[in-house]
């Protein structure tokens, strides 16, 4: 067996057998199969895609590639969410505290943000002392204690995908959606999870534009966990415009901030409801959407979210005082608005542009090894629907150098569009589907 013998198999459209499968990724982990090797593959399984024997055996040999998590001692029911990811998508730093305060165990691993997309890692570390990098024992630790854990994929965990998701990135074969099923999935079933809830973005600023795509994501991933015994349910919600008002880091944090004190955006909230009671649900906690959605609302009230969120902030070598004081976080040097050019209706505002404009801030990467800004950022004020002055801000720069401001603001001039009528408002949750 050799990595040109399997490469070439693929590419003329055969099919890979598990143990074919299962050589490539144990000797792509160690070293044995090269990048450039790796690469040809991941191309020529990006245009021919993958069976269900072959997509399962792909999330097999990358699931045992490294350690699973033994999170057996954990009395609670375990239940992770996982988004696609988007612009302005901050809902799993509100959410995990409002269900964990809720009675569920929450293993939470995210990740850092690539291109236009955040990453939930880079903004958990705009926090004082904040540290997501733990080891097995640490976050089986942390969880058992606080009944939420938020950090970052180990070494030791699925250590092929830590490799195939940067390489994926720099070989434009991250929108297949094999590759992302799998990638997302043996993450997640490393957990020892009990239940999952998965995030699909659809829209502008999402890895799937459009619905079709997005309801076969969300397929496939959902018929991976049936595989695995795992029951998952996905929601389809919209990214054509950031969720929320903050993109950033430490603005982001902000916002969160605000959710667990019982205000925050409408389309955050209805978001992070939604999928939390969904976790709800999954964990044999709530029999209906209603029952969950009170448990959670009663989480905000009580301030029992809140004081878990101050929990695991301290339990991970953060400071919580940042909940009290989010001035304590990272703040930009200058800011400057961006002013509405005619008065009417804000009709657009592309998630895709203003991501990459945020990322032209320093608050994004465009390659895995840049290094954020975590105090810039952009702050919507006006989203679609909402009426403007001409002159009015539809949007505020927070920067610290003018160079990085002289390449973000073309871009954002670009994401907005005022028109003499307003336009109707989409739902935010577009679709289901359920194991």
């Amino acid at each position: 067996m050799t990595a040109v013998d399997l490469i070439e198999k693929k590419r003329d459209g055969g099919t890979l057998s598990e143990a074919e499968i299962g050589w490539l990724i144990k000797n792509y982990t160690s070293g044995s199969v090269t990048d450039y090797q790796m690469s040809a593959m991941l191309m020529a399984a990006f245009i021919r895609g993958f069976d269900e024997a072959e997509l399962f055996a792909w999330t097999e040999a990358m699931l045992h590639s490294g350690d699973v998590l033994d999170l057996s001692a954990v009395e609670m029911p375990k239940i992770d969410k996982h988004s696609t990811g988007g612009v302005g998508d901050k809902v799993s730093i509100p959410l995990a505290p409002m269900v964990a305060a809720c009675g569920i165990a929450v293993p939470m691993m995210s990740g850092r943000g690539l291109g236009h997309t955040g990453g939930t890692l880079d903004k958990l570390e705009t926090i004082p002392g904040f540290t997501t990098g733990l080891d097995p024992d640490t976050f089986a630790r942390i969880l058992s204690d606080t009944g939420l854990v938020l950090a970052g994929q180990s070494s030791t965990l699925v250590p092929a995908d830590r490799k195939l998701y940067a390489l994926r990135d720099a070989t434009g074969t991250v929108p297949s959606i094999p590759l992302i099923a799998s990638s997302i999935m043996s993450k997640k079933l490393a957990e020892d999870l009990d239940g999952l809830v998965l995030d699909i973005k659809v829209g502008e600023g999402a890895f799937m534009e459009n619905q079709d795509d997005a309801h076969e994501l969300a397929d496939t991933m959902v018929g991976i966990g049936r595989t695995y015994e795992l029951e998952v349910v996905a929601l389809l919600t919209l990214m054509d415009t950031p969720l929320g008002r903050e993109v950033g880091n430490a603005n982001e944090i902000a916002e969160s901030i605000a959710v667990l004190a019982g205000g925050g955006p409408d389309d955050l909230v209805e978001v992070t409801y939604a999928l939390g009671s969904e976790m709800l649900q999954l964990a044999k906690l709530a029999g209906d959407d209603e029952t969950a959605r009170g448990q959670l609302r009663a989480a905000i009230d009580s301030g029992s979210a809140m004081h878990k969120f101050a929990e695991v902030i301290e339990a991970q070598g953060g400071d919580p005082r940042v909940l009290d004081d989010p001035g304590l976080l990272p703040k930009a040097r200058y800011q400057e608005d961006l002013p509405a050019p005619s008065s009417g209706f804000v009709t657009v505002c592309d998630a895709l542009k203003v991501g990459l404009a945020a990322m032209r801030l320093g608050a994004g990467r465009e390659r895995k090894e840049d290094r954020i800004d975590p105090a810039v950022g952009i702050t919507i004020l006006a989203k679609p629907g909402d009426p403007v002055d001409a002159g009015q801000p539809l949007a505020r720069l927070s920067f610290n150098d003018e160079g990085r401001l002289a390449m973000a603001r073309p871009l954002l001039e670009q994401a907005f569009q005022v028109a003499a009528v307003p336009a109707a408002r989409p739902p935010m949750i577009l679709g289901e589907v359920r194991s």
